[in-house]
């Protein structure tokens, strides 16, 4: 059956050669022979990725709610007009306001300019100035409710709690792409260098076939010889085959994440490939842990303090509201219709009290947000356990991944030690033919072994510097600093 599959393999592989190569050239944009690196394909990606991209919009868009919440403290400049066109009285008035809220209280300072000319009714007295009209400024300052927090301050509080989240999630969403960066360029070279072993393997096989075909011409082996060695070869090339096949997937994989200047994904050319496992050993973990360090926990922290801002702004409604405010004001040039009672400079004051009797919506605000803390310091908790155990066993697995390297690494040496030797024999006569494939397979087989080994340690490395947020060993400082 084996022997069936590698022929279809090998057939399909001589009937669509060019149309794979072209499949495998047209997006390559590879300018370079030399052997692709972890830390290119890194910084390729941390420059490129489209969720990356996706994640900063998202934080220029947090960026951008922030300073829609400082709108709540711009100044505000207003003109009204008002003239009376029928009826007794024939007053006009015009009156320019400016006013600009406090940052440190829910008061807010104005200045006003007001003039007027005809004649008002006696319930408008006010409106009448003097001829060059009126000029006022005045404040209002919170005493009590309001004083510390107000609902535009909360607003401005949480929508920078919101860029730090947004801030955090970006670099959440960075940690994990280029952590499939690391292990999409990990399965390519380990794809690349068992179809490595296997074309070794196969020439093996072809390099002994003149020789069985000289000895069975000459009568010292049967003819079957011939027709095990040919199966044996098809055999062979169904691997190679297979494993090209899985190689070229892992490049197409790969090329999510290295990608051009212009972000155009590129098919790494097989030229490329790194000559040894060396290049699976790419990552550098950090043995320094910060817990606050990891994205999903500093959100954590974030929503608990926005949850913070919300009980105090609670707190505030609870409060009974006591403004003071003041102001002077002063008509200026001669005096108008209504009497120079205007023009001495005049000062006002005055407080204002109000509260709700039952206040029951700041008390239910307040339950219902101190419930909120509750929740979110117990999920905090439970992520700060769920993260040291995921790390701690993580880390045993990166230990275990080596213990298993070694042992691996020894089984290859043995296996390739009879293979040789059992070459030997059997070009001496002293061997049969089943056997020396039989070894020559069990050492290609050892070294397949030693590879996904080794693939294995890489990618628990990588998964440990995704878990402890190590950006530097996943190539994210080096991006920062040179931007």
């Amino acid at each position: 059956m084996r022997i069936v599959i590698g022929l279809t393999w090998l057939l399909a592989a001589d009937l669509f050669p060019a149309a794979q190569a072209q499949d495998m050239r047209a997006p390559s944009a590879n300018a370079s022979a030399a052997p692709l690196t972890l830390q290119e394909v890194l910084q390729s990606s941390a420059r490129s990725a489209p969720d990356i991209i996706a994640a900063l919009a998202r934080n220029r868009q947090a960026e951008a709610r922030a300073l829609t919440a400082q709108g709540a403290f711009d100044t505000v400049f207003a003109v009204e007009g008002r003239s009376r066109v029928l009826g007794y009285y024939d007053g006009s008035e015009i009156a320019g306001k400016a006013e600009q809220p406090l940052s440190g209280n829910g008061g807010y300072l104005y200045g006003q300019y007001r003039a007027s000319r005809g004649d008002f009714p006696v319930y408008e007295d006010k409106s009448y100035t003097n001829r060059l009209g009126e000029l006022k400024v005045g404040a209002l300052y919170s005493l009590m409710r309001d004083r510390l927090i107000d609902a535009r301050r909360s607003e401005f509080r949480l929508a920078a709690n919101d860029i730090d989240i947004a801030r955090f999630e970006t670099k959440a969403t960075s940690i994990g792409v280029q952590a499939r960066a690391v292990d999409a360029y990990q399965k390519w070279v380990a794809a690349g260098l068992k179809l490595k072993a296997y074309e070794a393997l196969l020439g093996l096989a072809r390099g002994r076939t003149n020789g069985i075909e000289r000895q069975v011409q000459l009568g010292a082996k049967p003819d079957i010889l011939l027709t095990e060695n040919e199966a044996n070869l098809v055999r062979r090339q169904a691997f190679v085959v297979e494993a090209r096949q899985d190689f070229r997937a892992a490049a197409v994989k790969l090329s999510l994440y290295y990608r051009g200047a212009d972000g155009t994904p590129i098919i790494v050319d097989e030229a490329r490939l790194p000559t040894d496992a060396t290049a699976l050993d790419g990552i550098r973990t950090d043995p320094a842990f910060n817990l606050e360090g990891r994205p999903d926990f500093a959100i954590m922290l974030e929503e608990i303090d926005k949850a913070t801002v919300k009980l105090a702004l609670a707190r505030n409604d609870l409060l009974p509201r006591i403004d003071f405010g003041g102001e002077v004001a002063k008509d200026i040039g001669p005096t108008g219709i209504g009497g120079r009672s205007r023009t001495p400079l005049e000062m006002i004051v005055g407080v204002t009290f109000k509260i709700p009797l039952q206040n029951r919506k700041a008390k239910g605000k307040l339950a219902e947000t101190q419930a909120k803390i509750d929740e979110l310091t117990v999920k905090q908790q439970f992520l700060a356990e769920k993260i040291r155990a995921e790390v701690a066993a993580i880390g045993l697995e990166v230990e275990t991944a080596g213990q298993l390297v070694a042992t691996t690494e020894r089984e290859r040496v043995l296996a390739q030690r009879l293979a040789v030797a059992e070459r030997r024999r059997f070009e001496l006569g002293s061997s049969d033919f089943f056997l020396v494939n039989q070894r020559e397979e069990s050492a290609t087989n050892a070294e397949v072994k030693l590879i996904e080994a080794q693939a294995r340690i890489a990618a628990a490395k990588a998964e440990l510097a995704a878990a402890t947020a190590d950006e530097d060993a996943l190539g994210l400082t080096q991006v920062a600093e040179s931007e």
